[in-house]
């Protein structure tokens, strides 16, 4: 087990306050061999000089990379991703910096991808101020009204969804893969910048026939949305409606993006009509940004 290199990438954003429980959560992982690789995308070189203080005084192996500005989760990863690549990782696992987790979080995914031969495995989610509490026990892509969902969200945990295999969708904010899904379906579309970049990547594995497994044994605690301030900020609002569309004029084609379109607009409309005048400028905003934006590569 301890053979196998993960290149664990985590990408900064103003992300000062969590460091140090995110870093004392990886400085207690067992079983597992391991390169920290920590891409910042905040306005000054804080989080870096934490992250480099913390990482030694653990004693762990890191690289530590200053964007000097926000260039997006999307690129960070990528980023973060390439140099794994370079470094001979034979697993990269996409980690945010807003979560914790026990001692052998890490391992049990690693484990479950060795011993069943799978390329992608994620890990049961609970949201860290109330433990009790599902974030993510598994979700779904609806391709026709492009909404995703998460089975059970802010419900109890009673191990409803224990003997889930696979999973059609999850967040990559602690996703592990097989380094040779980056070289067979590409790195995250930086298009996106932030949300749906995760949405879109799985969407490319499921078109290449790449299942997600679940692994409901590994738990990891949640710190939802320290970085972007949750769902109802401009910024938010303006990224989660222009990406939606984007997504959609990216992945689908004529009668299905044209039923898919005409449901997403007139939702979006509709909500974005009972939101602060603030929040719908800045979604009306996005959507036509994502309707006139240059759709990229397929391979991206």
């Amino acid at each position: 087990m301890i053979a196998k290199r993960i290149g664990i990438v985590t990408v900064l954003y103003k992300s000062d306050d969590v460091l140090p429980d995110f870093i004392e959560s990886l400085s207690k992982q067992i079983a597992i061999n391991y390169t920290l690789y920590i891409i910042d995308n905040s306005p000054t070189d804080s989080g870096c000089l934490i992250s480099a203080k913390l990482t030694q005084n653990h004693g762990i192996d890191a690289t530590i990379i200053f964007n000097n500005e926000n260039v997006g989760v999307a690129k960070g990863n990528n980023q973060g991703i390439e140099l794994a690549l370079k470094d001979g990782c034979d697993f990269i696992l996409l980690a945010n910096n807003d979560t914790e987790f026990s001692p052998n979080t890490i391992s049990l995914l690693l484990e479950s991808l060795v011993k069943s031969g799978e390329r992608v495995a994620t890990p049961k989610i609970m949201f860290h101020n109330d433990p009790r509490l599902i974030w993510y026990c598994g979700g779904h892509i609806n391709s026709w009204t492009m909404r995703v969902t998460h089975h059970d969200y802010l419900q109890v945990d009673c191990g409803q969804y224990d003997h889930l295999k696979y999973v059609g969708y999850a967040p990559t904010c602690f996703m592990i893969f097989d380094s040779n899904v980056f070289r067979e379906i590409g790195l995250m579309d930086e298009d996106y910048f932030v949300y749906y970049d995760d949405v879109d990547f799985v969407w490319r594995m499921k078109q290449k026939g790449i299942s997600i497994s679940f692994v409901p044994k590994s738990v990891v605690h949640h710190k939802v949305s320290t970085s972007t301030g949750g769902e109802r900020t401009p910024f938010s609002v303006f990224y989660l409606s222009r990406n939606r569309i984007y997504f959609l004029r990216k992945h689908f084609k004529k009668f299905h993006l044209l039923l898919t379109l005409s449901f997403v607009l007139s939702s979006r409309l509709a909500r974005l009509g009972m939101l602060p005048r603030e929040l719908s400028t800045a979604g009306l905003r996005g959507i036509k940004e994502g309707m006139q934006m240059k759709i990229g590569s397929p391979s991206k």
